[in-house]
C-alpha cells in the first residue's frame, strides 16, 4: 500500500470512547456477530485447523470448537429470551424477571453456557460454576431460585434444536447435544420439584 503524499490527510482510527465495559461489549458483539455471519474460520478451533474431524472426534471437535459452540450458545440464548414459554412473556415470574430485569448479566450466561458446552463436549475448557451443584458439571444450584418447570426446560431444549437447526448442525451432533442437555432436566428443575412438592 502507497503511503499518501505528504500534503493529503492520513486516514486515522476513530478515537476510543467510552468505559472499558463498553468497549469490551461492543468488542464481544462484533465477535459474535464475525462468527455466526462466517466471517471467523470456525474450523480453527478444531485439532486439525481445516481438515474436518473423523467420526470418532469428541463432540467438541465435531460440532467446530469453540468458536462455533459460541455462536450457537449467542443466538440460542437471544432465542430463550424471546421464548414465549421460557422468556420475557413466561408465565414464571422468576423466568420472567430474569429476562426482563437481568439482561445485563445475559454476556456473562452466555460465556458460562459456552464453557459449559465445550467442557461437557469433550473439549480443552474447564467450567468454572458460579454456583457449583453436587456435580463439577451440575446446574440445580445455579437454577433453583428460578423455580424452572418440566415444561418451562422442555421449551428451551425446543429453542436449542431450533439454534441447531439455524446453524445446520449434523444430525449426530445435533442428537449428542440434546441428549446432554437433557441429562441435566432434573438438576435444572429441581428448584421447582422442591417447590411444589413433585418428585423427579
Amino acid at each position: 500500500m502507497k503511503n499518501p503524499p505528504a500534503d493529503e490527510p492520513r486516514p486515522t482510527a476513530a478515537p476510543v470512547v467510552g468505559s472499558r465495559r463498553d468497549l469490551l461489549m461492543q468488542g464481544a458483539a462484533l465477535f459474535s456477530g464475525a462468527a455466526i455471519a462466517g466471517a471467523l474460520p470456525l474450523e480453527q478451533a478444531s485439532a486439525q485447523p481445516g481438515k474436518p474431524p473423523s467420526a470418532s472426534a469428541p463432540l467438541y471437535d465435531r460440532l467446530g470448537g469453540i468458536f462455533s459452540i459460541a455462536a450457537v450458545v449467542d443466538y440460542f440464548s437471544d432465542e430463550v429470551v424471546k421464548d414465549p414459554i421460557a422468556g420475557a412473556r413466561s408465565k414464571n415470574p422468576r423466568l420472567r424477571r430474569w429476562h426482563t430485569r437481568q439482561l445485563g448479566r445475559l454476556p456473562g450466561l452466555k460465556f458460562m453456557r459456552t464453557l459449559w458446552v465445550a467442557e461437557v463436549s469433550g473439549g480443552p475448557f474447564r467450567f468454572s460454576p458460579t454456583r457449583p451443584g453436587q456435580s463439577h458439571l451440575g446446574l440445580e444450584n445455579a437454577h433453583r431460585d428460578l423455580q424452572i418447570s418440566p415444561n418451562e426446560f422442555d421449551a428451551v431444549a425446543r429453542v436449542l434444536a431450533r439454534s441447531l437447526d439455524h446453524f445446520s448442525v449434523p444430525q449426530r451432533e445435533k442428537s449428542e447435544v440434546l441428549t446432554a442437555f437433557a441429562a441435566h432436566k432434573n438438576e435444572v428443575t429441581d428448584g421447582w420439584r422442591q417447590a411444589h412438592g413433585a418428585r423427579g
